[in-house]
C-alpha cells in the first residue's frame, strides 16, 4: 500500500507500523515504577548501542522534543566562553535569537542564505559553537565533521534532530547533541534526547549560569550532574505510550543497523537526484551536492515562467501543486517551510520507502505539467 506521508516532522512511521506495537505500554503505571524505569533505561541503552555512542557519554530523555533538549543544553552550558552560532535556516536562526535576546550573550553569528552554508573554516574554536547538523527547513547539511578540531577550547553544541539515525555522526567532534523521536525514526512528539560528552559534563559541574534555570533544565544535584536522569529517572513525566513506540522504532532500527538506516536515506535521495536530472524545471535548493540533505530534501522550481511570478504568486502556484497531491492521497505536507523560499520539501529519512517517493515524484511531474499550462 502506498504511503503518502512526507512530512518533515512528525515524520512517517516505520514501514508496517500498527497500533498493535503499543499493546505492552505500561499505561496507568508510574514512570518511576520498576517497570517504567526499566522501559526508560532500555530506551537509553538501545539508543547508545545503535548509534555507537561512546560509553563515557551520557544520554538522557528530556521534555519538550528537540527544542526542549537543545534549549536545556544552551541554558546550562553557555556563558563561560564567547559563543559563535552558525545560521543557515530558520531553526538555527532561532537558536541565535535565543542566545542573543534571552541569554544576552552577544554571540558571533555566521550566516548564510537558504541553500548555502557559512564558511566553516572561519569558525573560532576558542568559542563555544552552536550549529545544526542538518538544516531541516533548507535541506542543507554540514558536509562532514572534519571542520571541528579534536583539540578545541570551546564546546560544540549540535542540533542533530533531522540527521541522527540517517547521517553519520563523529562523536569525538560532539560535546552536546540533541534530537527528537519524531524525526528519523518516526516516533511520537514531545520527547527530546540530550547526549553529553565528558567535556560537557565537566562544564556543567564547574559552572553555574547567572540566569534562573527552569526546573526542566536543571541537571545538577549537590553540585554534580544528576546521573540518574541519564539512567531513566526523567525530570518530569514522560508518556509511556510514546516510550513504547520509541522502543518499537529502536527495535526496527537495530534490525537494519545504523549503516542500513543511513543507506536507506541516501538511496531515497538518489531517487530524487535522478528525477531532478531529468526535469529542467526543478532543482535542489542546496547549491552543491556536498551539503545536500538526504532527509529533508528541499526543491526549488527553476522554470522561468514560475520565476517570473511575484513571490506571493509563486508560493500560491506551488502550494496549489502540493494541495493537489494531498487531495489525491499521493503526497501530504510537501510544501516548503513557511520561512523558506517557495518550493517543495520531501522527507526522505530511513522510514520512507523508495517506491513511495517514485510514485509521488511521478505524480508531481504530471500535476506541474498540467498547472504550468494554465498559467
Amino acid at each position: 500500500m502506498h504511503n503518502p506521508n512526507f512530512s518533515s516532522g512528525p515524520c512517517s512511521k516505520r514501514p508496517e507500523w500498527t497500533l498493535d506495537v503499543l499493546k505492552d505500554a505500561p499505561v496507568g503505571r508510574s514512570h518511576r515504577s520498576s517497570l517504567g524505569k526499566e522501559k526508560l533505561a532500555k530506551a537509553i541503552a538501545e539508543t547508545k548501542k545503535i548509534l555507537g555512542i561512546p560509553d563515557e557519554y551520557l544520554v538522557g530523555i528530556l521534555p519538550g522534543s528537540d527544542t526542549g533538549a537543545f534549549e536545556a543544553a544552551m541554558w546550562i552550558l553557555l556563558g563561560p566562553r564567547p559563543v559563535t552560532v552558525l545560521v543557515w535556516e530558520s531553526f538555527s536562526e532561532g537558536w541565535a535569537t535565543d542566545i542573543t535576546k534571552h541569554l544576552k550573550l552577544n554571540p558571533t553569528v555566521l550566516s548564510a542564505d537558504y541553500g548555502k552554508i557559512p564558511d566553516l573554516k572561519t569558525v573560532n574554536w576558542s568559542h563555544d559553537v552552536v550549529f545544526v547538523a542538518n538544516g531541516t527547513t533548507s535541506g542543507v547539511k554540514i558536509p562532514d565533521w572534519e571542520w571541528i578540531p579534536d583539540r578545541r577550547e570551546g564546546l560544540s553544541l549540535c542540533d542533530a534532530t533531522s540527521a541522527v539515525f540517517a547521517m553519520p555522526v563523529d562523536w569525538s567532534k560532539v560535546d552536546a547533541l540533541t534530537y527528537s523521536w519524531q524525526k528519523c525514526l518516526g516516533g511520537e512528539a514531545a520527547h527530546g534526547m540530550l547526549i553529553l560528552s565528558p567535556r560537557a559534563v565537566e562544564r556543567i559541574e564547574s559552572y553555574d549560569p547567572p540566569w534562573p534555570l527552569p526546573k526542566i533544565f536543571r541537571l545538577k544535584k549537590g553540585g554534580k550532574i544528576n546521573r540518574t536522569i541519564f539512567e531513566g529517572d526523567t525530570i518530569n513525566t514522560p508518556s509511556m505510550l510514546c516510550v513504547e513506540d520509541y522502543l518499537d522504532a529502536l527495535k526496527w532500527a537495530k534490525e537494519i543497523g545504523l549503516a542500513g538506516l543511513i543507506e536507506r536515506s541516501e538511496a531515497n535521495l538518489r531517487i530524487i537526484e535522478e528525477w531532478v536530472g531529468k526535469n529542467e524545471w526543478i532543482d535542489f535548493l542546496a547549491v552543491s551536492k556536498d551539503i545536500r540533505s538526504s532527509t529533508s530534501v528541499c526543491l526549488s522550481v527553476t522554470s522561468e515562467k514560475v520565476r517570473g511570478l511575484s513571490k506571493e504568486n509563486q508560493a500560491k502556484f506551488l502550494k496549489g501543486i502540493a494541495s493537489e497531491l494531498s487531495k489525491k492521497n499521493i503526497a501530504h505536507d510537501v510544501n516548503s517551510y513557511k520561512d523558506a523560499p517557495p518550493g517543495f520539501r520531501f522527507w526522505c529519512g530511513p522510514t520512507i520507502e523508495p517506491d513511495d517517493i517514485k510514485i509521488a515524484l511521478s505524480e508531481m511531474e504530471k500535476v506541474y505539467n498540467q498547472k504550468i499550462k494554465e498559467l
